[in-house]
């Protein structure tokens, strides 16, 4: 007899795989950064769209995947206290974006064209995030404008990404939606028997 995991169980080992990924990827992506592309003033993360994800599945659990990608982008960038600061605090703006699948419901979001601007707007809430926490920590405003511009090129890898994840089954779906439609669809295969 085969034990089965617990709903918390479930979502443990859930959100520790897309910690690991988020983990991974942005190091090799600041690393890549660094090495092939030194001194170039766009950056590339996958802050956004494994939050927008996570948020999908999970809701405001992914506040914790938007504070690991400041904590990893800063680490292998060599950051000081206060771009720890910014990147951190900043990113969890993004939370915002759950109104959003609140107000149209998760799965109207990930079936209709919200899908798509649903990650936009989790990016687009991480920069402003990024650059009101900068601001009050004494940033000009010219200098704001730059959380934006250099991370313009976020936005395509952010649409490919969730593109991706929309196609795949249960990637980019509420997580208590998926294993109720899974279970009715293997009680239906069960009594069709």
């Amino acid at each position: 007899m085969r034990r089965q995991r617990t709903w918390k169980q479930y979502r443990a080992i859930d959100l520790g795989m897309f910690a690991v990924m988020l983990a991974i990827f942005e190091y090799i992506i600041v690393r890549a950064a660094n090495w092939w592309f030194p001194g170039q003033p766009y950056v590339v993360s996958l802050a956004a769209p494994v939050t927008a994800i996570v948020y999908m599945r999970w809701g405001p659990w992914g506040a914790i995947h938007a504070v690991e990608a400041g904590i990893v982008f800063c680490f292998f960038s060599g950051a000081d206290r206060s771009q720890y600061i910014i990147y951190c605090a900043g990113n969890l703006l993004s939370l915002l974006s759950l109104l959003m699948l609140k107000k149209l419901g998760k799965e109207k979001v990930r079936e209709t064209r919200w899908g798509l601007m649903f990650p936009v707007v989790v990016l687009l809430l991480m920069q402003a995030g990024r650059a009101a926490v900068a601001f009050a920590l004494g940033a000009s405003p010219p200098a704001l404008l730059e959380f934006f511009t250099t991370d313009s090129l976020s936005y395509v890898f952010t649409l490919v990404i969730v593109w991706i994840a929309r196609k795949l089954d249960g990637i980019y779906e509420d997580q208590k939606h998926y294993l109720v439609r899974i279970h009715t669809q293997e009680e239906e295969k069960g009594g069709q028997l």
